[in-house]
């Protein structure tokens, strides 16, 4: 079993809760969405087997000097046969962090057991119970949910978002849309929208991509 990786870096997360830590990035090529804030090139990739990818990042990096392993793409569960053989040989070494845009619930469950932390995407676009179904999973792993947003957020979005957040604990994180290093929207809006959320559930940070800020990937 083999898997298509755009890269692998060292940096610093810079969104949600964890934002500030050090993070091994590992990019799956790949997604079943296509939204248009993506900032991710998938035409080049390096095809890896398991045993491959694992003797890369544990011969090129100390594991043990990051905060966790970020699962990131692209959608990362795209791959998870592929993540059932490696994902084993890395348990235990450092947590692991799934990034996912939590519309794949059947994925998720299968490899679960090996996950420490998970960064799902709401995506307003989407029916609200595509992200309950995998939220279902979630339960008993580390879980918080992230919101890009524009002007183009509804009440009915946030309305929506609130009763994810009711439904199963989460804490929301809302990240302001960028175009570049600049925000598509005003401190202003930000802080009205927050405002919104937060006269209903109090569990919602405002975060932008804080590594835009800071200049590093």
């Amino acid at each position: 079993m083999k898997t298509k990786v755009n890269e692998i870096f060292s940096s610093i997360q810079g969104e949600g809760p964890v934002v500030g830590y050090k993070q091994l990035f590992i990019r799956f090529c790949g997604c079943n969405l296509k939204c248009s804030y993506c900032d991710t090139d998938f035409a080049n990739g390096i095809s890896y087997s398991a045993e491959e990818l694992y003797t890369k990042i544990t011969t090129e990096y100390n594991l043990a000097s990051f905060h966790s392993i970020s699962l990131t793409g692209g959608e990362p569960l795209l791959s998870v046969e592929f993540l059932q053989e490696f994902l084993p040989m890395i348990k235990g070494k450092t947590k692991i962090y799934l990034e996912t845009n939590a519309t794949l619930a059947q994925n998720l469950i299968k490899i679960r057991d090996y996950v420490d932390i998970i960064s799902a995407d709401i995506k307003l676009a989407l029916d609200p119970k595509i992200h309950q179904e995998f939220f279902e999973q979630c339960r008993g792993i580390q879980t918080f949910a992230k919101i890009v947003f524009d002007e183009n957020i509804s009440d009915k979005n946030i309305e929506e978002c609130i009763n994810l957040g009711h439904q199963f604990n989460l804490e929301l994180i809302l990240q302001p849309k960028m175009d570049g290093y600049n925000m598509t929207v005003s401190s202003e809006f930000c802080n009205e929208i927050l405002d919104k959320f937060t006269s209903f559930y109090p569990n919602v940070r405002l975060i932008p991509q804080v590594h835009k800020f800071l200049d590093v990937r």
